[in-house]
């Protein structure tokens, strides 16, 4: 029997601050690997949100999708994601909607439930109201911003009409909930939360209601995350994704400093030795070749209908070149 193609391959950008570099570096960085993923193949590029954070510079994230979406010709951009409790729906449509007509049919909005920072910097986000869980009905208010906002009384013109695709983002089961009783596609967080993986995909996939009213899939999509670093040899790629394990050891310390040159080995007490292989079990390692094989085996597990990578390098080259190898062997 032929072999049956393989899943899309996608890529998450967190715009990660190397020590020794500045934010602006990390930034035109950024860009810079956009086009490489745009002429690499891969289908999509997201940017998450994260605040008060030394190690990384996607906080304004429509901003970096704006500046990524000119400088690309293909490949759709969007958010991995937006955390919806950190804006008022308004606002967000009005951002979408105008990268949305600027560029038409490459613009997505990934949406999260979480703040993406510690809660202190969540109070302030949110002008010191913590209030309650209106997640839902937010999505529900922007699929009706980015439709005809016929029963809509505050509209955003810029908005209307644009269809932004929403997917819901998740970690577990309650992101889950939510696409499935809307019938949206969903992404798993497993690049850095992977416990609830099986438990949240299958209640996604039970549950999922087609003939919802705010349904844009005929049936589910599965988008599962994964850590990647590939390099000539296994040893040189396990020795640069020491630079992603001092990062989650820093995560346990309270410690989130910019990313850190590799060491080959990182010294980790039991609980940070615990901590590390929970967060990083989701993850490829080593030659393309290897890489491809790790990865098919968690689509075979999975079965996802796509692969969203991330990967981080102290070395802004050594990334982008993993993404280019892992594109090339995929």
């Amino acid at each position: 029997m032929p072999t049956p193609p393989r899943v899309p391959l996608s890529a998450l950008d967190l715009v990660p601050v190397s020590e020794g570099r500045t934010t602006a570096d990390a930034l035109r960085e950024a860009v810079d690997l956009a086009r490489r993923l745009d002429a690499s193949g891969y289908r999509r590029l997201w940017y998450a949100e994260h605040h008060n954070t030394e190690a990384f510079a996607s906080s304004a994230t429509a901003v970096l999708i704006g500046q990524a979406l000119a400088a690309t010709e293909r490949i759709r951009v969007g958010s991995g994601g937006i955390m919806l409790p950190n804006h008022v729906p308004l606002t967000v449509a009005e951002a979408f909607g105008t990268l949305a007509n600027l560029y038409p049919g490459r613009v997505e909005l990934g949406l999260g439930r979480a703040p993406g920072t510690d809660m202190r910097t969540a109070l302030e986000l949110r002008r010191g109201h913590a209030g309650h869980d209106t997640f839902e009905s937010d999505v529900r208010r922007l699929v009706r911003l980015f439709g005809g906002q016929e029963q809509e009384v505050v509209r955003a013109p810029v908005a209307r009409g644009t269809g932004v695709p929403l997917w819901i983002l998740g970690s577990s089961t309650g992101g889950a909930e939510v696409a499935a009783r809307l019938g949206l596609p969903y992404a798993f967080a497993s690049h850095f939360a992977p416990a609830m993986i099986m438990d949240a995909i299958a209640l996604y996939r039970q549950r999922f209601d087609a003939d919802a009213p705010t349904a844009t899939v005929e049936r589910p999509y599965v988008v599962v995350a994964a850590n990647v670093l590939a390099a000539d040899t296994d040893e040189e790629a396990r020795r640069q994704f020491s630079t992603h394990q001092l990062l989650v050891r820093g995560i346990a310390r309270n410690d989130r400093r910019p990313l850190q040159p590799p060491t080959g080995r990182v010294e980790l007490t039991a609980a940070e030795a615990s901590m590390v292989e929970e967060h990083l079990a989701v993850s490829a390692v080593g030659t393309p070749d290897r890489v491809v094989a790790d990865l098919e085996q968690i689509v075979e597990i999975t079965r996802a209908d796509e692969l969203m990578l991330n990967s981080y390098a102290h070395d802004p080259e050594v990334r982008a070149r993993s993404y280019e190898l892992v594109a090339r062997a995929w």
